[in-house]
């Protein structure tokens, strides 16, 4: 992650549920909502600008992570797209992101963490204030819970998937066209 250890376990143990630290998940989910959390923040209060984002991370580390509005397809296809590349990468986790409007100044921005091998899902929410402009002006701390993975509309990308030649073939083609707009790195533990 590159964060000073004091850094990190500030952070790991805002991760918890009931003040049990999140142990059975795998390390990779853990820092993966760190990041994502820290990403928002950043986009949010740096830019003004809330994507919906997805992330990918891989046994060896490597992560992902792209806009999905970047993809502009139908949501079943879009789904689709996003169970073929979870695991043609062999992802461990994966995490999606997204903005839900409460009211013109207040916004959630939500998103969940997968990880293939757990029951459960880290969920994690934060209250976005704009100003009359519409500008940022606050934004809360990411709240985290644990939820089960079957209640995310989006859990199932782990599970196999059936592509004619064609539509296998059109997604790989599409990876290759976004690979410029993908942030990729390898995420330290």
């Amino acid at each position: 992650m590159g964060q000073n250890p004091c850094f990190f376990e500030k952070t790991f143990s805002q991760l918890t549920t009931n003040n049990l630290i999140i142990i059975s998940m795998h390390l990779f989910a853990q820092n993966l909502a760190i990041e994502i959390a820290s990403y928002y923040r950043n986009l949010a209060l740096g830019h003004g600008v809330i994507p919906k984002v997805f992330s990918l991370v891989n046994a060896l580390g490597d992560q992902y992570v792209f806009f999905i509005d970047d993809l502009q397809m139908p949501t079943d296809e879009e789904s689709q797209f996003l169970a073929f590349i979870v695991q043609q990468h062999e992802a461990v986790c994966y995490a999606r992101g997204t903005l839900v409007i409460l009211e013109k100044s207040v916004q959630l921005i939500e998103f969940a963490v997968i990880d293939k091998e757990d029951d459960e899902a880290i969920v994690c929410s934060a209250k976005l204030t704009r100003d009359i402009d519409e500008k940022p002006i606050d934004l809360t701390d990411f709240e985290k819970s644990l939820v089960p993975k079957k209640s995310i509309f989006f859990s199932g990308l782990f599970e196999p998937i059936s592509l004619s030649e064609g539509k296998a073939e059109e997604f790989e083609s599409l990876w290759d066209e976004m690979k410029p707009k993908i942030l990729h790195r390898t995420m330290g533990i």
